[in-house]
């Protein structure tokens, strides 16, 4: 929604902006002295808000209709000192004009100023020493939050993680290890998945991860896998810039998806594609994030498609985590699953990526020839010549349980088995909702 108003005789454009909140946001701006206010929480000025919004003034005014002021902009243009805040009007007759209008003129570039480049560049190596020393300050607090929580027991850990997490979580984001933080804020509700007798495992299993994750981060700070696990990712663009990151083009298939909405009011949604044709990463998982309060969001991908695509992966020592990227015309024939063996080990990927990066949560898994089994409360899913037998954590629809899976897509946490989909004598299944 956008509008604009004229108050004694000073035009401002203002607009509603839904953010991750249960109300909009209200933004609105003065387009003679371009003085602004948005009610979003930003620490930014101007936030991301006041930003679009004279964007798309500046773009296109048309769509600003004429309309009557509301209280809370005229309450705001009230209180607002355009004396000290406002730029000094030009000269009689000077021809300068300072209108948005203007502002979209192009200007002849300056010639560099060595000196501000100098600075510049000095007040970004400040900011990287900063940032080096805050995440060290981070790993240090989380390494003794750690072995306090040893030395006092995990008994007693498991009866107040929730609030031991959170306020580790807290310090860790105070220290940009954001990435660490989100592991650890998370932990709670992992451990609560499981039965009780597998949780204090789990617990000392993740407690361990972070300890080697750590670990590896101090022999190398630079690493950008390390680095992603410890702070933040790399943006896109980035890494599509990246002349180190690997692309590989080959047709893939959406096996599944893996849907959870995070303590911090995220959702969280990961894509997995198995790779039906060239050599190179045999699986692939597309990370989205979004506000819950947006709710389900549409796809890039359709569940069970196949298309003739390129990822792009990001730099790790088992490439796993990807993007897509440009994406072709789709398969004439749909191209069957890789052929499983049934005296292989379907673990085998969950050791080779455990063997170089042993503090990875999650990996995926392709069974071979199977059925789903009861064994009291717990479902196992058991290969047809009885060797294997996995644990299950989803339990099957009443509908699929009696399927006969002719081979499975799952993902395997050290403990448990989590299957996504299947090809069975019914055809393609979905497995997880």
């Amino acid at each position: 929604m956008a509008d604009a108003c004229t108050v004694r005789g000073r035009a401002t454009c203002l607009g509603e902006c839904q953010g991750s909140g249960a109300n909009p946001y209200r933004t609105v701006f003065d387009t003679s002295n371009h003085g602004y206010k948005c009610t979003c929480p930003s620490r930014k000025f101007p936030c991301k808000h006041v930003l679009a919004l004279m964007w798309m003034y500046v773009d296109d005014p048309v769509p600003f209709q004429p309309a009557e002021t509301p209280d809370w902009v005229s309450d705001w243009l009230g209180r607002r000192r355009t004396t000290a805040s406002a730029p000094k009007s030009a000269p009689p007759n000077s021809g300068e004009d300072k209108s948005l209008t203007a502002a979209m003129r192009t200007e002849p570039e300056k010639p560099n100023d060595p000196k501000a480049e100098a600075r510049k560049k000095a007040a970004a190596e400040k900011r990287a020493q900063e940032t080096e020393a805050a995440l060290k300050g981070a790993a240090d607090d989380l390494e003794q939050w750690i072995g306090d929580q040893l030395r006092t027991g995990l008994s007693a850990f498991l009866e107040d993680m929730t609030d031991r997490c959170r306020a580790i979580a807290a310090r860790l984001v105070d220290g940009k290890a954001q990435a660490l933080a989100s592991r650890l804020d998370e932990l709670p509700a992992l451990a609560l998945a499981y039965p009780g007798e597998e949780r204090m495992q789990l617990v000392v299993r993740e407690l361990g991860k972070i300890v080697l994750l750590l670990a590896a981060w101090r022999q190398s700070p630079a690493d950008p896998e390390l680095r992603r696990m410890i702070a933040t990712s790399e943006t896109r663009d980035s890494l599509f810039e990246n002349p180190n990151a690997q692309k590989v083009t080959s047709v893939w298939e959406v096996v599944g998806e893996d849907i959870s909405t995070r303590r911090d009011g995220m959702v969280s949604q990961a894509t997995w594609l198995m790779n039906l044709q060239s050599s190179g990463p045999r699986f692939a998982v597309l990370l989205d994030f979004f506000p819950a309060s947006l709710g389900k969001r549409s796809s890039a991908v359709v569940m069970g498609e196949q298309l003739h695509a390129e990822l792009v992966f990001y730099p790790a020592s088992h490439p796993l985590r990807a993007v897509l990227g440009e994406r072709k015309s789709a398969p004439d024939t749909p191209l069957p699953w890789p052929e499983i063996e049934l005296q292989s080990d379907p673990l085998q990927s969950f050791l080779e990526i455990q063997d170089v990066a042993p503090w990875t949560g999650v990996a995926p898994a392709v069974l071979p020839e199977g059925r789903y089994c009861k064994n009291g409360p717990e479902t196992w899913w058991q290969s047809v010549d009885g060797q294997i037998a996995l644990p299950v954590k989803n339990a099957p629809d009443p509908h699929t349980a009696g399927f006969q899976l002719q081979s499975s897509f799952g993902l395997w946490d050290g403990l448990r088995l989590t299957l996504l989909c299947a090809r069975t004598n019914w055809g393609r299944v979905q497995l997880n909702g």
